[in-house]
């Protein structure tokens, strides 16, 4: 589809890669990007217009839904990594993962299937990560709160396809962040994410591989699980 006069809604806009994509957005044409943040009042980004948006919450999800009726992209960026280890600390973190990451994300796309439709089909596109296909003993409730958000973007592309609605699904490794800062390994830049989604909303394409680090998992899906790791 063409991003050029488009109108956007990314979720989890304040930072990071949602940011990229709100700058992403605009760069490429879009007539309008609204940024769903949590506290709007701590936002202040030029050319953007603010939802208040807890992806957790279904009164602000609805109203978020109400204003931006006239969204032809949505963009579920929103996302949390709190749980436990493996085999100790509390669920509370991994449960409030699966709230965002999971749950978040199928009540945004409920929310907005109905106004992508009405508004000719557009675009759903899904943060996912290499943790939705590879075992992670560190952050073990993370993953598994991507794998679930990936098998609901299968779903969703299936179940909008009649309703000509492109469903994107974008993997990637680690992302040069906040949230990566003391991490010493390879990473992407937020903004290398939001260029490669682009040109994926552009091309129709329903799945983007960033890097060689989702490239390399993806490949290695059908065999050994230790291949994947």
């Amino acid at each position: 589809m063409d991003i050029q006069g488009s109108v956007a809604v990314v979720t989890g806009a304040n930072r990071g890669i949602g940011l990229a994509f709100t700058r992403a957005l605009l760069a490429h044409g879009a007539a309008k990007v609204y940024a769903g943040v949590r506290t709007p009042e701590e936002f202040d980004e030029p050319g953007v217009q603010t939802l208040r948006l807890d992806v957790t919450d279904a009164d602000q999800v609805a109203a978020a839904a109400a204003t931006a009726a006239d969204a032809t992209i949505v963009i579920n960026n929103a996302g949390i990594q709190v749980g436990p280890g493996l085999l100790d600390g509390s669920f509370d973190g991994a449960r409030q993962e699966l709230e965002v990451n999971y749950f978040g994300t199928w009540a945004v796309s409920r929310a907005f299937a109905p106004i992508l439709a009405g508004n000719g089909g557009g675009a759903l596109v899904n943060m996912l990560s290499v943790a939705s296909w590879r075992p992670n003993l560190r952050f073990p409730s993370y993953a598994a709160s991507k794998a679930a958000q990936w098998s609901l973007t299968n779903s969703l592309r299936v179940g909008l396809k009649e309703q000509h609605t492109l469903v994107v699904g974008i993997h990637v490794g680690y992302v040069d962040t906040d949230a990566t800062a003391g991490l010493d390994a390879p990473k992407v830049s937020a903004a290398q994410v939001a260029e490669k989604t682009m040109a994926a909303i552009a091309n129709n394409e329903p799945e983007v591989l960033v890097d060689d680090t989702a490239r390399r998992v993806r490949a290695a899906l059908s065999g050994p699980l230790d291949l994947i790791r």
